[in-house]
């Protein structure tokens, strides 16, 4: 009996697991729904108050346009709704997370989020409400005269719930869009709009609330605004005690997810949690239900999540080195991100993994990554691989500067370097290094089959001594004697990864293979060729290269000579 409760057990886990999943991916679009319908709400609504800036009546009319379907049952029904979500969405939140401990900018969006009803509220239920339910009818006049005349104070509420509400709207829009690959270009657009039109917007609500202080010097002009509006005493007051309930519920809501996490903690304290081992030898307690993110933030281990753990940006991946197999596969978020970057088995994002049983992980990027460095395909953190390294390098370059302005050298190394990229890019060839008059190339970076680098790397050797050919041709006027390049393909194991700099990373290979692709250039020199390849590379391309000459040459940091070919043209290639 126990054998089969154990054999249904992770059964079990992987079905809620999955539902889990499902659940995530509903609550992100909701989220994400919501805060758009809200979004082209208060938007519609400032870009009203801009038109203050003229005049109230053109204002109005501008208002009474843009809010017409807001002002419908269906509309409001949608802004409620919206408005619900989102704040349960908020509620959710805060009780599903294990730990607190977030970054500064996700604090500064909840903190904004859940400031938005308080700052609002006396606002809404003045407006909307009242005229629902209380019977009376705001218009800009009546509204400015309540917040300028009657309640001096207020304005500074207003511009503060305003700024409020568009910050943290911007907060998200940016964290939503920024890992996005046209993002880049547009941000400044998108900057300039973000910054005129709450500023416009508050230009014109100040700018019509000083007309309406001089107007309400005129006898009769407050009391026949407010009687125009049907806004007496007692609708003033029955207005305070629905803004009184309001806060009274929304504060108790408020509650809620605090104390859901206190009794779900105590019960948590009761068990035996598992362990999750990080690769810098530390060993963490991790609560049931929490991500594995959450569980390094909370001991504060410095790990990269640029969407804020939204399984957008896929920068905190890791590598399960040990209790992966007790892991649910991916599923919802977590599995499209991963397909999206053609991640290997193993890795998975720390954001969304929520372990039962203790597993091992290593981080796969620094901590301080951006999110360009999301959109690395995966698998290039850093792995032993087999690789095909290719270095070209462009002879008697020093030569180039005799009798030559600076400007002139640029020019033809600048063309030079263009043909020979072009090259690599028809003929599925990785731009990896400058190195002065060469440069560094991988093959087979993306191929299920190692073995079509050497063939393409030989498709691209030709196409680079075709290249320039054309280019000698196109620059003979001058040249004093035609461009000469090397090259060296060397197939074999290496280390392949994002290296470098934070921020300036790089695609590239370092170990033995590259050091023998080096080496194989420089002997293009000593054997007056434009090519050598290894045998390794020969024999992975499956070239018959029986009539050519096998030559061997020490490599430095090598106890063993390397076997080559020294070839003036590229031979034929299968496929």
């Amino acid at each position: 009996m126990s054998a089969v409760v154990s054999a249904r057990k992770p059964v079990e886990i992987g079905i809620r697991w999955r539902v889990e999943a499902v659940a995530r991916v509903a609550r992100a679009r909701l989220r994400l729904a919501s805060a758009l319908v809200l979004l082209s709400f208060v938007i519609c609504h400032l870009v009203s108050h801009i038109f203050l800036l003229v005049s109230i009546p053109l204002a109005s009319g501008v208002l009474g346009f843009l809010m017409t379907f807001w002002w419908t049952q269906t509309g409001g029904l949608l802004l409620a709704i919206a408005l619900s979500v989102h704040f349960a969405n908020a509620l959710w939140s805060i009780y599903v997370r294990r730990y607190l401990r977030l970054s500064r900018w996700e604090w500064a969006q909840l903190a904004l989020g859940l400031a938005i009803i308080p700052l609002m509220v006396r606002h809404v239920v003045g407006t909307r409400i009242a005229q629902e339910f209380l019977g009376t009818f705001d218009t800009y006049d009546s509204v400015l005269v309540q917040q300028w005349v009657l309640s001096p104070g207020y304005p500074f509420l207003h511009i503060a719930a305003v700024t409020t509400v568009w910050v943290h709207a911007s907060i998200g829009i940016h964290f939503w869009l920024h890992t996005k690959k046209w993002y880049p270009t547009w941000r400044a657009a998108l900057l300039l709009i973000g910054l005129l039109i709450p500023t416009l917007a508050i230009a014109g609500y100040v700018a019509a609330g000083n007309h309406i202080l001089r107007e309400s010097e005129k006898p009769g002009f407050v009391a026949a605004t407010l009687k125009d509006a049907n806004v007496t005493p007692t609708e003033t007051e029955r207005t305070r005690l629905i803004v009184r309930r309001v806060m009274a519920a929304y504060f108790g809501l408020l509650l809620l997810p605090f104390a859901g996490r206190g009794v779900r903690g105590l019960i948590y304290r009761l068990r035996q949690p598992p362990v999750l081992t990080h690769s810098n030898g530390q060993r963490l307690r991790m609560q049931p239900g929490a991500t594995v993110l959450e569980t390094l933030r909370a001991n504060r281990i410095p790990h990269a999540s640029v969407c804020g753990g939204r399984a957008r940006c896929t920068t905190c991946r890791i590598r399960v080195t040990n209790g992966l197999e007790t892991l649910p596969p991916p599923a919802g978020l977590e599995a499209k991100a991963l397909a999206r970057i053609d991640a290997p088995p193993g890795m998975r994002l720390a954001c969304q993994i929520r372990p039962t049983n203790s597993i091992s992980i290593m981080p796969l990027l620094a901590a301080d990554v951006g999110a360009a460095d999301g959109l690395v395909r995966g698998g290039l953190e850093g792995s032993e691989r087999l690789i095909t390294v290719v270095f070209v390098d462009l002879r008697a370059s020093t030569t180039l500067g005799e009798a030559r302005m600076p400007y002139d050298v640029l020019f033809i190394l600048n063309r030079f370097f263009a043909e020979m990229t072009r090259a690599l890019a028809d003929t599925n060839g990785h731009y990896s290094q400058f190195t002065g008059d060469g440069l560094m190339a991988l093959y087979g970076l993306d191929a299920a089959d190692p073995a079509v680098g050497p063939i393409e790397a030989l498709r691209g050797a030709r196409e680079m001594l075709s290249r320039l050919a054309q280019l000698n041709q196109q620059m003979h006027a001058e040249l004093h004697q035609p461009l000469r390049i090397g090259i060296g393909i060397h197939f074999g194991e290496a280390i392949v990864g994002s290296m470098g700099p934070p921020r300036s990373q790089i695609v590239t290979a370092i170990g033995d293979t590259v050091n023998t692709a080096a080496r194989l250039e420089g002997l293009t020199k000593d054997y007056d060729c434009s090519l050598i390849l290894s045998r390794r590379a020969a024999d992975a391309a499956r070239l018959d290269l029986s009539g050519y000459k096998l030559s061997q040459a020490p490599v430095k940091g090598r106890s063993e000579t390397v076997e080559f070919y020294a070839l003036e043209t590229v031979p034929d290639v299968a496929g």
